[in-house]
Formats: C-alpha cells, structure tokens, sequence
C-alpha cells in the first residue's frame, strides 16, 4: 500500500488531514505533530531545517514513505528545496499561502496575510508575492501572529488576551477595506470563526489545504496509484497535545502515539 508521511508543528497540519482524506484513497497516512518543538513560526532557519530533517528521515526509515507533504507554512519555507534535493525519489508537497487565488478574487484590491514571522520574512514567500503581484494591482497587508498557534493549539482563541491581539492585528485590515484574507498558516483555519467576528464585515477566507490534496492527488496518479480502498492514517505526536482536539478535528476514532 502506498504511504504518505505528513508533518506539522502541531494540530494545523491536520486541517490539511482533513482535506486528503476527502481525496486519497488506498494508501497508509502517517502523521507528526511536532509539539515538543512548536511552534516552528518563531525558532531560527537552521532549527525548523532540522526539525524537517529529522521527520523526514524518521518517516523515511521507518515507514518507508512514497510521498511526504510538509504540511507547514514556515518549514516549506524553510526546508523544501533542501529536501527535495536531498530525497529526489520522493513525491514531496509544500504549502504556500494562496495568494494567488487572493489575488485573483479580491474585488476592492486589497488582500490581507496573516502568517508566522518565519513564513513572511522567508525568501519563498517573498518571491511568490513579488511575480503574483504583477498579474493584477493590488495593496497587500501583511500581518505576523506571533502567540496566534499556541492560543489555538491551548483552545484559548476566545480569551481576551487572544482578541485583543486579533483585533490589534485586523483592525488595520478592516479600515483598509481588506475583502480577503490569506490564512499563511495550517493553523489558520481553525480560528476562521473568531477571525471573522473580528472583522465585523464579509470577507473571505483561503488556506492551501483543498489545494495541497488536490496537488498530490495528481502527482500519485501520474505514478499509477489507483486511488482505490480507504485511506488508513496513524497520528503520532512529540510532546503533549490535546487529545480531545486531535478528535474533534478527525471526527473519527483514532489512536495517538507519543513517539
């Protein structure tokens, strides 16, 4: 059966989870929450590097993976041409904020990232935004979050603490007339609700996740995979978690392993 190795810092790689179990079939998915490191927005280059590494090699060894997708904003940033170098058999997908798709629905022009420090200082993310940026004018307003992934992975998104800093970050957005917003980050998704209340308008919200399952899905169909069968997945963490979450996200029973 093919296997597939997915990694993040925490629970956000599982809204990527989500959205390859709507589309991969017959295949082994193994997944690393990285907690005992996390989160990656905020350590230096060389550290998420070799976080990276270090997954990617345990998966590698042990699972014996056909594809890995780095299902992390900042380390794809960081660490995927490195490893696609290092592991030219492997099918390896990123994630990259869609900014592109932003781009090309924004109707005022005005587009708003909300990523980890890592991600938007990254020389990837700024490439990408710099050739997008010539397809249509647009005004984009970049916001970094530090302390935003520990509040959803700690499920205190509706603290005051946690609102005052979205408000602080969003007010900005919000007076500029910003009508999309890119969620720069696999924990995004899951402070959609609260992001949207601090708003106060319609705006619309994107992350990579449907992208990033539709990318490998075509990358496996093109080295045969039948895509037939159920998709069995095993969840592993490196520190604490919160199971109850964990649950809550996969919406099925599952067992979680402490590596």
């Amino acid at each position: 059966m093919l296997k597939i190795g997915v990694f993040d810092s925490g629970l956000g790689g599982l809204t990527v989870v989500q959205a390859l179990n709507q589309v991969i079939k017959g295949a082994e998915l193994f997944y690393i929450a990285d907690t005992k490191n996390a989160p990656y927005g905020e350590k230096t280059s060389e550290q998420i590097l070799q976080y990276s590494l270090d997954i990617s090699n345990y998966f590698i060894e042990t699972y014996q993976i056909d594809a890995l997708v780095v299902a992390c904003n900042t380390a794809t940033s960081v660490a995927i041409n490195i490893l696609r170098d290092k592991y030219p058999h492997l099918i390896i997908v990123g994630t990259e904020p869609a900014i592109k798709p932003a781009i090309e629905q924004t109707c005022t022009g005005k587009v708003g990232v909300l990523a980890t420090p890592a991600t938007l200082r990254g020389e990837k993310y700024q490439a990408l935004v710099k050739t997008l940026s010539r397809t249509k004018k647009v005004e984009i307003f970049e916001q970094a979050c530090p302390g935003l992934v520990q509040n959803i992975e700690k499920g205190t998104l509706q603290s005051k603490e946690s609102l005052a800093m979205l408000e602080t970050w969003l007010s900005p957005m919000r007076k500029a007339d910003v009508d999309t917003i890119v969620l720069g980050c696999t924990h995004y998704p899951l402070a959609s609700k609260v992001i949207k209340d601090v708003m106060q308008r319609e705006v619309v919200l994107l992350d990579s996740s449907r992208a990033i399952a539709q990318r490998l899905s075509t990358l496996l169909l093109k080295i045969g995979h039948t895509n037939e069968g159920v998709l069995i997945s095993k969840f592993y963490t490196t520190g604490s978690i919160d199971e109850a979450f964990v649950y809550k996200l996969v919406k099925s029973p599952i067992e979680l392993i402490v590596l």
